[in-house]
């Protein structure tokens, strides 16, 4: 749990989590675009998240999609529910 409370504590990579929020797939391209993020900057971020068990990558060509990890643990999926819930008030309040 702490590495997953780890990887939820870094700005980039909760920004990350919430792009894959929607349960999509996401080329790592559109997430290094989204988040203005290069590519080592990215891929270093999402190997954190895969570390924790958060997120799950397949290889398409030359670059590399990710989603959510169907398989999370569920103690991970409810702290990562109960944070993108938390994400959802403030920007609501905003």
């Amino acid at each position: 749990m702490i590495q997953v409370l780890s990887a939820l504590a870094e700005p980039t990579r909760l920004a990350a989590l919430s792009l894959l929020w929607d349960g999509s797939e996401h080329c790592v391209c559109e997430l290094m675009a989204r988040l203005q993020a290069t590519q080592s900057r990215m891929s270093r971020h999402m190997q954190v998240l895969k570390q924790a068990g958060l997120v799950t990558d397949r290889r398409d060509a030359q670059w590399v999609r990710y989603r959510l990890n169907p398989e999370m643990a569920p103690a991970a999926r409810t702290v990562l529910v109960a944070v993108m819930a938390g994400l959802t008030e403030d920007r609501n309040a905003a």
